[in-house]
């Protein structure tokens, strides 16, 4: 599935507010024509404002009058555009959006320009400074392999600060984006758009936005792939960046297998 984070508290369900879970779940509801909203399992649980164009989850229904097809077409009559059921299958009983997953990506944007572009802001953080690239690029190549990411990581509560959060980053990478509105913004303007891909086995809170904002520091000059593997070594938030935005961030994919 994907989706639009802007209209929402994140994906997990919360009392009171919009969220993914809670809209997709009265869909469900009134698809099934179930007595109580169904359970939604999810590869990776998306933060308020953040995007997803390959978020997975699944849930246990009764039988239903639909296919796949036409259950994520009766979902997507109610929840589109905000929401859009990409596909929809039968998946075995042992499957598990979350524990089956082997690995997430998640790419964040950086629209680095004098001024910002209305168009690109809803899915794009706006940095005025001039970066750079190259800077920034070295410092990646620091947070590829098995680590304690316990710098960059909002812990949960009642976790001990001295417990380690260990995750395997298999690819890390910044590049220039270009085509359609990019193109359209630079035209009019000096601009570039950013692209910063991770994928790992699986990420902590805030991980992804953590190490963008530390990374567009070393682009500032306020840094370098040394200062990066020291804090990371830190094994502590002390003095850490500012988590990049939300609305920069998107889950692109979940591996299974």
């Amino acid at each position: 599935m994907a989706y639009d984070g802007a209209p929402f508290r994140g994906f997990a369900l919360q009392p009171e507010v919009p969220t993914v879970a809670g809209t997709l779940r009265a869909a469900l509801s009134r698809t099934a024509r179930l007595t109580e909203p169904p359970v939604l399992t999810c590869a990776g649980r998306t933060d308020a404002g953040v995007h997803a164009r390959g978020q997975v989850i699944h849930v246990d229904l009764p039988a239903v009058p639909f296919d796949g097809v036409g259950l994520a077409r009766a979902l997507n009559r109610q929840v589109a555009p905000s929401i859009v059921v990409l596909s929809a299958t039968a998946v075995p009983d042992e499957f598990d959006a979350r524990r089956s997953a082997t690995a997430r990506r998640y790419r964040y944007l950086v629209w680095n320009a004098p001024a910002p572009d209305p168009l690109l802001h809803p899915t794009t953080w706006h940095i005025r400074d001039p970066l750079d690239l190259r800077a920034m690029s070295a410092a990646t190549d620091v947070l590829l392999g098995t680590h304690d990411f316990r710098s960059f990581c909002r812990r949960k509560p009642g976790t001990s600060p001295d417990e380690p959060i260990v995750r395997r980053v298999t690819q890390a990478r910044w590049s220039l984006s270009g085509g359609g509105e990019v193109d359209d913004a630079a035209a009019h303007g000096e601009g570039r758009l950013l692209r910063f891909e991770i994928e790992a086995n699986s990420f902590c809170h805030q991980m992804v936005r953590s190490l963008v904002g530390s990374l567009v520091e070393v682009g500032r000059g306020r840094g370098n792939a040394a200062t990066l593997l020291e804090r990371l070594r830190s094994a502590t938030r002390h003095r850490a960046a500012d988590p990049a935005p939300a609305q920069g961030l998107c889950l692109v994919s979940v591996s299974y297998g």
